[in-house]
């Protein structure tokens, strides 16, 4: 499986490069960036950090969910950990599968899986403060370092 936790940017083309075979016709790729506005909050930038051997294992796992669920596909993640500034990437997916719709559905399915299962949070800092986001579908938070969960 080709999944990597990495501290250094990222290199969409390498990630598509792991991907690419001749009987695909069809990858699709996934970037997430930093992006400079959250819930109308200006970010300054994150800091991510995961449990890196569970997050690989659970990557890995989202891997094989992929291609028990589309046949003859192949899958590539890279997450990145760390400092990163507006507009840097911290997720490059690549899926490729003979046919594109399937190619399509994978990767938004890995997206998903990802921020559901993958122990990787992110810390916001903001013009006006920080919060570490206890996981990436933003449902809990550690606003005063206790949890709470949000409805």
């Amino acid at each position: 499986m080709n999944v990597e936790i990495t501290n250094n940017p990222i290199s969409v083309q390498e990630v598509i490069d792991k991907v690419i075979r001749r009987d695909a016709g069809a990858i699709t790729t996934f970037i997430g960036t930093v992006r400079e506005l959250t819930h109308g909050r200006k970010t300054l930038h994150l800091i991510y950090e995961a449990y890196e051997s569970m997050a690989l294992k659970k990557l890995q796992q989202i891997g094989v969910e992929i291609t028990e669920k589309w046949q003859n596909s192949e899958v590539a993640i890279t997450h990145r950990i760390g400092r990163l500034e507006i507009t840097d990437i911290a997720v490059v997916i690549a899926v490729s599968t003979p046919h594109r719709k399937d190619a399509y559905e994978a990767n938004r399915y890995a997206i998903e899986r990802i921020k559901e299962i993958v122990p990787i949070w992110k810390k916001e800092h903001w013009e006006d403060g920080e919060e570490w986001i206890g996981n990436q579908q933003g449902t809990i938070s550690y606003l005063t370092g206790e949890l709470k969960k949000e409805e």
